[in-house]
C-alpha cells in the first residue's frame, strides 16, 4: 500500500509539472523564435469533404488524468513496450529487413502479445491499395492490447510514402523547397489538412512531418528539398501553419530532425555526423522553426542521430545526449509532448552501438519513443531489464509512458471508454480482513462441592 501511495503522489507531481511547463512554455527563450504564432482557420466557407471524419479532442488536463490510471493498470511489460515504435519486418523476422509486407500475418500477432510495442510505422512497400492499407492497419490494431500510434513519413515532395502511389488516390504536393519560395504559410495550413484528413481514412493517426530544419548547407544531401529554405523565420511560418492544419484534423505532428541537421554535408543513414555549430548559433536559426512548432503545439518531435561537439563536447549523438534532449529541448524551449528518436537502425547508431546499448542510453537520456531499433527483442528485453534493476527508474518509466498514453486520447486514439474499460477488467487485489480480536473466554468454574448431602 506504501508503494502504491508514492506511485500516485509521483503521478500527481508529473502532471502537474507537465501542466504548468505546457502554460509557460509559449514564453520566448533568449536568442530563441519570439515572433508571434500567427493562427490557422479553415475557411468558412469551405464545404467538408463527405469521407472527412469527426475528430475527437480531450484536454491536456483530462488526457493527463486517464493517462495516470491507466498506466496504473498496465503490466510491467505493457509499459516498456509503449516505449518502441516499430517497422513490420521487426514484428515478422522471417523475411529480411526490406520484405514488403501487406497483410498483418500470424508471427506480428504473436509478436504484439509477447511486447506490446506502442506504435509501428510503414513505408512504401507496405502501401499498396486503399482497402489493402485499412485492412493492414486495422488488424495490427485489433491485436494490440493498447491502440498503436500508426506513423508514416507523408512531407511532400519525394518523401510521400502514400502519394506517391498513384492507386492511393491521394493528393500529390510539391517539395517543401518548392513552396518555401512562395511563402504561403495559407497553402502549408491546407496542405497539413489535406494530408492529416486523406492518411486518417487509411487509419494512420502520425505523420513524421514537417521538416523543421533550415537549411543553410549546398553540400546537404540527407535533407536535400526536404527543408522549406533558408531564412528561419520564413521557415518557422511554415512549420507552424503544417502543425496547426496536420493536428486540426486529429493526426499527430512531428518536428525533425532536432536540433537542426540543415547544416550538415553528411548522411546519418551511412556515418557519424558531427556538426560545426555553436549554441549561439543553434538559437538563432536552427531552434527558431522548432520553437514555432512548440508553440503551435506539436505533438511529436524527432531527435537527429547528428553530433553537436561545440554544444556537447562530444561526438554522442543528439538521440543519446541528456543535454540536447532534457536541458535544450525539454528545460530550455519548453517542449512537453513526445521525443521521438531518428531510427535506430541507421549506420550512425549500428556502427557504435549494439541495439541494447543504444535502447538503454535514449531512454536514459530522455527519450520517450525508440523508433526502429535493428533488434527489437534485443532493444525491450534491456530496457526492461534495466527497469527491473533500477538503472532506470519507475518515476523515469512512468513520465514517458503517461506521456504516450495522453498524446493517444487527445488524438482519439485511445479513448475514454477503453480507459474506463480496461480498469473494471483489471482485478483488483483481495485483502483478507483481519478479525476483531476478542476476549479469550474464561473458564466455567466447577461448582464447589457440599459437604451435606
Amino acid at each position: 500500500m506504501k508503494t502504491e501511495r508514492i506511485r500516485k503522489r509521483g503521478y500527481r507531481l508529473l502532471a502537474m509539472s507537465m501542466a504548468v511547463m505546457l502554460l509557460v512554455s509559449g514564453c520566448s527563450l533568449p536568442g530563441t523564435q519570439t515572433k508571434p504564432i500567427k493562427k490557422y482557420t479553415p475557411d468558412p466557407a469551405a464545404t467538408p469533404e463527405p469521407s472527412e471524419q469527426p475528430v475527437i479532442t480531450m484536454s491536456e488536463e483530462d488526457a493527463l488524468d486517464l493517462a495516470g490510471q491507466y498506466y496504473e493498470g498496465m503490466t510491467l511489460e505493457e509499459r516498456v513496450g509503449q516505449l518502441f515504435m516499430v517497422n513490420l519486418e521487426q514484428l515478422d523476422t522471417r523475411k529480411g529487413n526490406y520484405y514488403e509486407f501487406k497483410k498483418c500475418t500470424k508471427t506480428m500477432k504473436a509478436a504484439l502479445q509477447e511486447i506490446p510495442v506502442g506504435g509501428v510505422i510503414l513505408f512504401s512497400r507496405n502501401i499498396a491499395r486503399i482497402k489493402q492499407t485499412r485492412n493492414l492497419i486495422s488488424g495490427l490494431q485489433d491485436t494490440s492490447v493498447t491502440p498503436l500510434f500508426v506513423a508514416v513519413d507523408e512531407e511532400g515532395g519525394d518523401v510521400a510514402r502514400i502519394a506517391s502511389n498513384p492507386k492511393m488516390k491521394t493528393t500529390v504536393f510539391p517539395s517543401a523547397e518548392e513552396i518555401g519560395k512562395t511563402q504561403d504559410g495559407d497553402y502549408v495550413y491546407e496542405m497539413g489538412r489535406t494530408i492529416a484528413r486523406e492518411i486518417r481514412l487509411l487509419g494512420f493517426n502520425v505523420d513524421f512531418a514537417p521538416v523543421a530544419d533550415v537549411k543553410t548547407s549546398k553540400l546537404n544531401t540527407e535533407i536535400g528539398n526536404r527543408s522549406f529554405g533558408g531564412d528561419p523565420d520564413q521557415v518557422a511560418d511554415l512549420v507552424s501553419a503544417f502543425v496547426q492544419g496536420c493536428q486540426e484534423r486529429g493526426v499527430s505532428a512531428t518536428l525533425k530532425h532536432f536540433p537542426g541537421q540543415g547544416a550538415s554535408d553528411g548522411d546519418t543513414h551511412q556515418e557519424n555526423v558531427d556538426i560545426d555549430r555553436s549554441i549561439t548559433k543553434l538559437r538563432k536559426t536552427d531552434f527558431v522553426p522548432f520553437q514555432a512548432g512548440i508553440k503551435s503545439g506539436a505533438d511529436f518531435v524527432m531527435v537527429s542521430h547528428i553530433s553537436v561537439s561545440r554544444v556537447t563536447e562530444t561526438r554522442e549523438p543528439a538521440s543519446l545526449s541528456e543535454l540536447v534532449m532534457r536541458t535544450i529541448l525539454r528545460d530550455e524551449l519548453g517542449f512537453r509532448g513526445v521525443i521521438v528518436t531518428d531510427a535506430l537502425d541507421m549506420s550512425s547508431i549500428t556502427d557504435n552501438y549494439t541495439s541494447a546499448e543504444a535502447a538503454y542510453q535514449t531512454i536514459k537520456a530522455g527519450a520517450d519513443v525508440i523508433l526502429m531499433p535493428s533488434n527489437l527483442r534485443e532493444a525491450y528485453q534491456a530496457v526492461l531489464a534495466h527497469v527491473q534493476d533500477g538503472s532506470i527508474s519507475e518515476m523515469r518509466l512512468q513520465e514517458s509512458v503517461v506521456r504516450i498514453l495522453a498524446t493517444k486520447l487527445k488524438r482519439g486514439i485511445l479513448t475514454r471508454e477503453q480507459v474506463e474499460a480496461r480498469l473494471s477488467a483489471t482485478p483488483t487485489p483481495e485483502i483478507t480482513p483481519t478479525p476483531e480480536p476478542t476476549e479469550t473466554p474464561k473458564p466455567t468454574r466447577k461448582p464447589r462441592k457440599s459437604g451435606k448431602k
